[in-house]
């Protein structure tokens, strides 16, 4: 779509070049025929060096585009994205395209359902009522427990073992606010990889990310009912117990331990190696190789002081 028919559609002004647009991404990830967005300040620099075509801001921001960089000027730049988004929005369910590819020695349970374009690895076991959607990618020697559901485009690598009832490429949970107060859905337009000896626990939610890929690193094990956000990427080996929570575009170091009910906020980095307690509550970024526990979070030597102190004030009172 050209950059002047998405600025006559939403009735924006087109600063500089028109050009073809294919797709949305991030400042930091867009290319040349992609459309992105700047909503916070705090983005500046990397508003500056971008490689988008274009760039959805408010007229202060224009001039720090690159002079290949096109702007569409708006005051609400997160709510003309959203708008935007469903522009680029997939089909949900394709109407045609080329059978399932299915492996060798592969067990396809009656009542499983394998989309267009699907490509499924050798010695893999899909149980009944599993849905595989379209251009879904499965390696070698996975197994696909009953009524898993994979959404479309998503990318499961080999050796991976994927628990009952889980959902792996849902919407993220984003919508834009405009100033009368309503919600206006931001269509994920992303994917889901996982990649190899991944165990994914029963009823788990990972939601597909805005644009780019929500990514579990290999030898991860999840436990059931836990979120993982849009953009998260959670790195190699970690270990997560049931009911934590990963808010979006947050990134989990290796080897990082998270407790039952834990959760973080989004936009946050945990570094490698680093253990929360159960229910911790992340607000910020954190260092690695050290133990945390509690809300507001704190190094978990300094809770246990905390816990005693409260506990000789209730003594006394």
């Amino acid at each position: 779509m050209l950059l002047s028919q998405i600025a006559e559609n939403f009735s924006l002004e087109l600063v500089g070049e028109d050009k073809e647009i294919r797709a949305l991404n991030s400042l930091q990830e867009a290319k040349g025929d992609e459309l992105s967005f700047l909503q916070n300040r705090k983005y500046l620099n990397a508003l500056k060096n971008t490689k988008a075509g274009a760039v959805i801001a408010q007229q202060e921001f224009v001039k720090y585009l690159p002079e290949d960089v096109s702007a569409l000027v708006s005051d609400e730049p997160y709510v003309v994205l959203a708008r935007i988004s469903k522009l680029f929005a997939k089909e949900p369910m394709q109407k045609e395209g080329k059978k399932p590819v299915i492996g060798a020695n592969c067990q396809i349970a009656q009542g499983a359902y394998i989309g267009f374009d699907s490509v499924i690895g050798d010695n893999v076991t899909i149980m009944s009522g599993a849905v595989i959607g379209d251009n879904v990618k499965i390696g070698d020697n996975t197994l696909i427990y009953p009524n898993v559901t994979i959404y479309r485009d998503c990318v499961i690598g080999s050796n991976c073992i994927i628990h009952a009832g889980t959902v792996i490429g849902s919407d993220g949970y984003g919508f834009a606010t405009t100033k009368d107060g309503r919600h206006i859905k931001i269509y994920q337009n992303g994917n889901v990889i996982i990649e190899d000896d991944v165990e994914i626990g029963a009823n788990c939610a990972i939601d597909r990310a805005v644009f780019g890929s929500t990514i579990i690193k290999k030898g991860t094990k999840l436990d059931n009912l836990i979120q993982i956000g849009h953009n998260c990427i959670i790195g190699e080996n970690v270990l997560m117990a049931g009911q934590a929570g990963i808010a979006g575009s947050t990134e989990i170091g290796r080897n990082v331990v998270i407790g039952g009910q834990a959760a973080t906020a989004g936009h946050l980095k945990i570094g490698d190696f680093a253990v929360i307690a159960a229910r911790g509550g992340v607000t910020k970024t954190i260092e690695g190789k050290k133990v945390y526990s509690g809300f507001p979070l704190m190094e978990h030597k300094q809770w246990l002081k905390l816990q005693g102190i409260l506990a000789r004030l209730l003594k006394r009172s």
